[in-house]
């Protein structure tokens, strides 16, 4: 994946975020990301720094909505 694609990719996934936390009223907890210091408006960053924020960003949603879910969803289709 090339470093523009990975920051699109980081841009959509903090919509994401933001989406999910308007939604479900609740804040994602995501002290790794937020350590990381790399935004998806940090071009200067490199695409290590992106890959690794991306990551611990699709950590700290996935986390978030796990813990969030009452029953599971089956993955078969009706």
């Amino acid at each position: 994946m090339k470093k523009q694609e990975l920051i699109h990719l980081h841009g959509l996934l903090a919509q994401v975020q933001n989406h999910y936390e308007a939604d479900a009223a609740t804040e994602v907890e995501h002290d790794e990301y937020e350590t990381l210091g790399v935004k998806p408006t940090s071009i200067h960053k490199s695409k290590t720094d992106h890959k690794a924020a991306v990551f611990a960003l699709v950590d700290g949603i996935t986390s978030e909505m796990t813990d969030d879910a009452k029953e599971p969803v089956s993955a078969a289709a009706d």
